[in-house]
């Protein structure tokens, strides 16, 4: 839709009867007067009041219909009906000057019921526009609610009276309309200053005004007034300019009735036994084969779902083409939905890439989600836990609670302790979700039943029950791990305090943290058992969060470390290390090991989260301890007859770590990279941390298309040198080979389009198809190595002194 189009309903076309809900009073009520009949009973007890509210609809100024009341409501610090009103009248009967009136009335003062006051608000406003959404009307404090055309009770703060708070209800209005656009965590900042400045506002007025809040109904486009029978349009006035002129066109969007009535002959069932032997032709093939490679997040034109539906019978044995096929279908078309299911029962197995886009919210029938189900059934359990995150949130798309998707998951996971762990944190962390909390549940209670009703020895050699057991010890560490880090949060004075603070806790009051009854699961590797930590080995790292370091022992006589932080919401980052890890998997398959640290990242609470330590120095530490990479390796791996002092080995793995960061941040669309989020290991593998910003999304102004800073250039001897060359080329190998993994990683970014993950809920469309972009479907592979070449020496010119404005600033963003 361009920005000059405005869309709309007309009133008199809308034969729905007149919808609204009163809601609530706001503001102090007094407490209600004692009249002089009250008896002396009265005084030894503090009346109170009791309230409903009388709305009436009036038409040209005068009332039209019987009077509707509330329920009463029985005194309270506020008076809440929150009351749907459906009136008799209908909206294509409105005329432009019908106006609501509500009067508030209490019933504790005496026998004739005291009046608290009205208002009275016209349906339309001054464009004609039908009003919708929350309104907050003030009521005139002793008077009842006037509808004459000229109303006395306006419920409409006065312009000279308005102040911030007004301005703000107003946007608010907007915001729940749809009309400002939703960005999560700033809304939530918002709401909290406006409930400062409501507060402010309310104690500078005194609470004097009363307000009573109605919530009108909203429609999909706005509704112009109109009277019934005009069924006609203003011609709009001929402009003296060239601009162009949006006119309204009522029959845009509805089915046009020949071409409705030439597809319905054209798959006609009797057309079905043509169709069989139908063979496309040369110049079909190809149009067929070019559709065949679409993205799976391309919409299919009228005429090639034609084209697939016709030549269907020819297509089946050739597994691409299903997920095309289905998305021919009118499944409002009951015989051509039968149809379509015999088919898909029949065609060739499709790869697991294609279930994933079966299980998107794009396919609702049950019986294709069910198909989907069967084709993951084939996977093995590696794989399966590789796309175990993005199956969890494809439960969202599902038709009921309990799926056939979410049995599968917890049958594959009474097989398997690591599935079985990862599944009921990836559930858990759902269920602070309110619009699929209930379904989520569902699944967890059915993983709960399911696992206690195991035998002994169906895995390992524990049953059913102290299997689920040490999963739910999982739960109970990182909720005394929380405890910790409040406590340790509250103590006064720098980082070292804090740490003696969290070793004497470990040490003495929380002892039992320290050697635990039983072995716990971790909850990063569950296949792992953790016996207890080490006091001496934990601490806290200097950050605003004050995350935790924590060592524990292992059974086998090990340790490992984790960090454990709380305040931070980990699921962006935990998606973000799971396709690092995938696409290292997707490398690894076609014999490229670029040396990758996918470390492990677990959210166990949509605030709260686990991360493996692994032992590595920031970018930024180095060079100022070191000046150089190349400084900093020496030290570990020294060889005077090795590339600048370094042993081959090291230097190659520094090499392909970065090369494959580079590729990978590129097709992300990561952002906010700094020398203090670029970590180095001892044995020259670089990797990345902190993905706040992803698909594109950079708080720094002219982010440079690929992540390369000056300094891992340097360390490959610069721009020019043989190093650097080996490094281009093995991004270009792996860009390709990620390529041809295109489609699996965009159904997989699809199943999130409902998650809350931040840079993803904002908008799924636009950051799907910003990654789309990444790939550059539209290249094969030779042009894809020049245009990754072009990218890269583009990057790195901006980073040595060749003063071109854009180049200065690509080089200011590493500053």
């Amino acid at each position: 839709m361009s920005g000059n189009e405005f869309r709309f309903f007309l009133s008199c076309d809308i034969n729905l009867p007149v919808t609204y809900r009163i809601e609530k009073l706001e503001g102090k009520l007094l407490p209600p007067k004692l009249s002089d009949s009250d008896n002396v009973d009265s005084t030894t007890e503090e009346r109170k009041a009791e309230l409903y509210v009388e709305s009436t609809l009036y038409i040209d100024g005068a009332p039209f219909g019987l009077p509707m009341r509330t329920r009463l409501e029985t005194g309270a610090p506020s008076f809440c009906w929150n009351e749907l009103i459906t009136l008799s009248t209908k909206y294509r009967d409105l005329t432009a000057n019908s106006q609501l009136s509500f009067t508030v009335w209490d019933v504790s003062c005496g026998k004739g019921g005291g009046l608290i006051g009205g208002a009275t608000i016209h349906l339309f406003n001054m464009k004609k526009q039908l009003k919708t959404g929350k309104h907050k009307l003030r009521l005139w404090p002793g008077k009842e609610a006037d509808g004459s055309i000229n109303t006395t009770t306006p419920g409409k703060v006065p312009r000279e009276e308005r102040g911030e708070l007004e301005r703000l209800e107003k946007l608010v209005n907007k915001y729940e309309r749809g009309q400002i656009q939703r960005v999560d965590w700033l809304d939530r900042l918002a709401f909290k200053a406006m409930d400062k400045i409501k507060e402010s506002e309310n104690s500078r007025n005194g609470s004097s005004h009363l307000y009573v809040v109605v919530d009108f109904c909203s429609f999909e486009h706005r509704v112009v007034f109109q009277e019934s029978g005009a069924n006609f349009l203003l011609p709009s006035p001929i402009a003296s300019t060239n601009e162009l002129v949006t006119v309204y066109d009522p029959e845009v969007g509805k089915i046009n009735p020949s071409e409705h009535k030439q597809l319905k002959l054209a798959r006609s069932l009797n057309r079905g036994i043509i169709d069989r032997d139908l063979k496309p032709s040369i110049t079909e093939r190809k149009s067929i084969q070019r559709i065949l490679k679409y993205p799976p997040t391309r919409n299919l034109s009228g005429d090639e779902r034609q084209m697939l539906w016709k030549f269907r019978f020819s297509l089946m044995l050739e597994k691409r083409a299903l997920t095309k096929f289905l998305r021919c279908v009118e499944w409002s078309d009951v015989q051509e939905a039968k149809q379509a299911l015999e088919l898909m029962h029949k065609w060739e197995s499709i790869d697991l890439c294609d279930a994933l886009e079966l299980l998107s919210p794009v396919f609702e029938s049950e019986e294709v989600r069910a198909y989907a189900v069967s084709v993951l059934e084939k996977a093995d359990d590696e794989e399966l836990q590789c796309y175990l995150l993005q199956l969890v949130q494809a439960l969202r798309f599902e038709r009921s609670d309990k799926s056939r998707l979410s049995h599968f998951l917890v049958q594959r996971s009474l097989r398997n302790v690591e599935l079985a762990s990862f599944l009921r944190w990836f559930v858990a962390v759902e269920l602070h979700d309110p619009a699929y909390a209930k379904r989520f549940y569902c699944t967890y209670e059915i993983l709960e039943e399911s696992m206690l009703k195991l035998g002994a020895g169906a895995s390992g050699d524990e049953d059913g029950y102290k299997l689920w057991q040490s999963l739910v010890r999982q739960t109970e560490l990182t909720a005394q791990l929380c405890s910790i880090m409040r406590d340790v949060r509250n103590v006064r004075g720098g980082t070292q305090r804090k740490i003696e603070k969290l070793r004497q806790l470990l040490s003495g009051l929380l002892s039992e943290l320290t050697y635990f009854d039983e072995p716990i699961r971790s909850p990063l590797a569950p296949d792992m058992l953790i016996t207890g930590i080490i006091p001496s080995e934990s601490s806290i790292f200097k950050s605003a969060l004050h995350p935790l370091r924590l060592t524990f022992r292992t059974a086998n006589g090990g340790c490992c470390k984790i960090i454990f932080k709380k305040g931070d919401d980990l699921r962006q980052d935990q998606l973000v290390v799971q396709m690092v890890s995938l696409m290292d998997r997707l490398l690894k398959l076609e014999n490229l090991d670029l040396h990758l640290t996918p470390y492990r990242v677990l959210a166990t609470g949509h605030d709260e989260g686990m991360l493996e330590f692994i032992p590595s120095k920031p970018l930024a530490q180095i060079i100022s301890e070191h000046r150089s990479i190349v400084s900093y390796l020496q030290k570990f791996h020294p060889d005077e007859n090795g590339p600048f002092g370094i042993t081959s080995t090291c230097l190659e793995t520094f090499i392909k770590s970065c090369a494959g960061y580079s590729v990978i941040t590129y097709i992300l669309g990561i952002g906010d990279r700094h020398l203090d989020n670029l970590l180095l290991r001892d044995d020259g593998r670089l990797f990345h941390v902190d993905f706040g910003f992803i698909l594109g999304r950079d708080p720094k102004p002219f982010p440079p298309p690929m992540k390369l800073c000056k300094e891992m250039v340097e360390a490959m001897g610069g721009a020019e040198s043989q190093y650097y060359t080996r490094f281009k080329s093995y991004c270009c190998e792996a860009y390709n080979i990620l390529r041809k993994s295109s489609n699996l990683i965009l159904n997989l970014f699809h199943l999130m389009a409902g998650s809350n993950i931040p840079d993803i809920a904002s908008d799924p469309e636009k950051g799907i198809l910003k990654l789309q972009e990444k790939f550059r479907l539209d290249l094969d592979d030779e042009e894809c190595i020049h245009f990754f070449q072009d990218l890269i020496n583009e990057s790195v010119s901006a980073l040595f002194p060749q003063m071109v404005e854009t180049i200065h600033r690509w080089a200011q963003y590493w500053r």
